[in-house]
């Protein structure tokens, strides 16, 4: 093979999933040449699982990604065919958007987004191996000879570095959907100083629409009115397609039971670590046996196609099980399957091995992004490959980095438990993780965010626009609110002699609908930003609360660590806390504390000696 010079860049992405779009196009778009390297340019933002965007916690990701100027929010209001609104019936915190979109849709348009930003050129063809220099990253050799030098690389791999697909008893070297799997960068990364591991996870079944007796399940409509992923869309997506509900059952569950011996989780054809919280359907009939049901959701994969998504039935069971256990379900008994299901292993790293920048410890100028960090689900990819993209950037340009926070982002929250705790299973999202997310609500992701990028060309004179337009009625609202209201009016719509503010109407349980209706009031302003203002006011003293956790929580974030502090020369530390401190190498006090491992104790030596020493 004869290498030769294929460009001069300042960014190279290797990949062109969620991560690898969010990456490459913040990139072309803070100014800089970019080059994204891509094994097939088909399978650009490609939907390799579900054809949705958005869920619990994922929702929030989705908000803040469009808050900070990337792409994933706007393709899926592009390409929505069904909007929810999760956990409707909780609190404004965990509340969260979700869109079953157009698949093929949603890949096009991605594409073509891409195609036409300046900055950028898109090349097909696989990465043998990262270029370094006095370890410093110089760019990107491909597998046809062709040298991409670079000033910074962004590997956003996805599910495909040494990616086999698992049915059954058949096993082969395959990506996603029978797309080719990368095959021989692993070994340059593990020359770099890389930590590789073994992931997997799984995907249902597709069936023919055709084939399925639809009015055997439960329809489920799309909700009215549900606000759109983007900011900068003013309008509310339509639902055009329902969707679909069903469950296993009994016959379900012992044909699996009684094949268990062919499935792959459970002969020990798979032993790398799979999804905790998105199980095959043979592990939720091993692990819940007293249930006697699980629900599936038929989902449409798009509007030119009869496939039909089996949301709840990931599996890796043989063809022939495979089919006999899906016609088992009631409304699926004369079901045809187009695609069968599969699992999938594939390598990733040990996310210990970077920084919160999302750059490798031992390589400067290079950077991770996406399930090749150990991640699960297309938003979460998305986020990180935007966070890789920006300060990549920014390193290159001599600006400081972006590293957001936990009380700030739910991009922090996800960052922050990659480089600090690591991640044994894939990792997913939740709300759960996140410990202010009464602060990190969907609907405030720009006010928290988009300042973050102001004086960048990602705050267009469009978003600029929008933002300032939503932030000066959002604080004109909650403004109004604080006002008194009319006391005949007030004393027509609640026994009471005292004089209330709206405020006060809402901290009592009132809507603010029916105030609005009542008093003739707030007309003017657009009902997103109206419920914000409304949510804001309801949990202001949790809010309050939690400003002054993270008051105390930044005192210890601000105090940086050295890179180079020799741990074992501190004394007091506990054993493990050493290890565990020279393997994160935390950047603050703040890091240091959440890492598996230390106590408060060894941060209490560490605050002294820190003290005592950098006088």
């Amino acid at each position: 093979m004869i290498n030769f010079v294929e460009g001069q860049f300042d960014i190279v992405v290797i990949g062109a999933g969620h991560a690898g779009c969010e990456a490459a196009l913040c990139s072309a778009r803070m100014n800089l040449k970019t080059a994204m390297l891509t094994l097939n340019l088909d399978s650009i933002a490609f939907l390799a699982c579900n054809p949705s965007i958005g869920g619990t916690g994922k929702g929030h990701l989705v908000r803040e990604i469009d808050a900070l100027g990337g792409e994933m929010a706007k393709n899926a209001d592009k390409t929505a065919i069904q909007m929810r609104i999760l956990n409707e019936g909780k609190g404004e915190a965990v509340q969260s958007l979700r869109c079953q979109c157009d698949k093929n849709a949603y890949h096009r348009e991605m594409k073509r987004t891409l195609e036409n930003c300046e900055n950028l050129r898109i090349i097909q063809g696989e990465a043998e191996k990262i270029m370094t220099e006095n370890g410093k990253v110089t760019g990107v050799l491909t597998t046809y000879g062709g040298i991409l030098y670079a000033k910074a690389v962004i590997i956003a791999a996805g599910v495909y570095l040494n990616a086999e697909t698992v049915t059954g008893e058949l096993r082969q070297k395959s990506g996603p959907s029978g797309f080719a799997a990368a095959t021989r960068l692993t070994q340059s990364l593990i020359d770099l100083g890389y930590k590789i591991r073994r992931f997997k996870t799984g995907t249902p079944a597709r069936l023919d629409g055709r084939t399925v007796d639809f009015e055997k399940c439960t329809v489920q409509y799309g909700e009215e009115g549900v606000p759109s992923f983007s900011f900068l869309n003013g309008k509310a997506n339509e639902n055009v397609r329902e969707c679909y509900l069903t469950y296993t059952n009994a016959e379900t569950h012992n044909i699996i039971l009684d094949n268990l011996d062919r499935s792959p989780l459970y002969n020990g054809e798979i032993n790398s670590a799979g999804p905790r919280y998105c199980p095959s359907i043979e592990t939720k009939v091993v692990r819940f046996k007293d249930k006697e049901r699980h629900q599936l959701f038929l989902e449409p994969e798009g509007l030119d196609t009869n496939e039909i998504y089996v949301q709840g039935m990931s599996s890796s069971m043989p063809f022939d099980i495979q089919r006999d256990m899906y016609r088992s379900v009631e409304g699926l008994e004369n079901s045809e399957i187009m695609r069968y299901a599969y699992a999938i292993e594939y390598d990733c790293i040990d996310t210990l091995d970077i920084y919160p920048t999302l750059e490798f410890k031992k390589v400067e100028n290079l950077y991770t992004a996406g399930q090749i960090n150990g991640t699960s689900g297309y938003e979460e990819a998305a986020a990180q490959g935007l966070m890789a993209g920006l300060n990549a950037a920014f390193k290159i340009t001599g600006k400081p980095p972006l590293i957001l926070d936990r009380s700030e982002a739910y991009i922090g929250v996800l960052i922050d438990d990659l480089v600090t705790k690591g991640t044994e299973e894939p990792y997913r999202i939740m709300t759960s993780r996140a410990e202010y997310r009464i602060n990190l609500r969907q609907d405030t992701a720009d006010f928290r965010l988009t300042p973050k990028i102001f004086g960048t060309p990602l705050f267009t004179e469009e978003r600029k626009a929008v933002f300032e337009k939503r932030k000066t009625l959002y604080e004109n609202a909650l403004e109004e609110l604080n006002r008194r209201a009319d006391k005949e009016k007030t004393q027509s719509f609640i026994e009471t002699s005292a004089s209330l503010t709206y405020a006060d109407l809402i901290k009592r349980g009132f809507k603010i609908e029916d105030i609005k209706t009542h008093f003739g009031v707030f007309s003017e302003y657009p009902a997103d930003v109206l419920k914000s203002a409304e949510t804001t006011i309801k949990y202001e003293g949790y809010i309050k609360k939690n400003e002054e956790q993270i008051k105390r929580a930044k005192k210890l974030e601000e105090k940086a660590i050295p890179k180079d502090i020799d741990y074992d020369g501190i004394k007091g530390l506990r054993l493990e806390a050493r290890e565990q401190l020279k393997r994160v190498r935390p950047l603050t006090l703040g890091q240091a504390g959440r890492i598996y491992g230390v106590n408060p104790a060894d941060v209490t030596v560490l605050i002294v000696w820190l003290a005592t020493t950098l006088r």
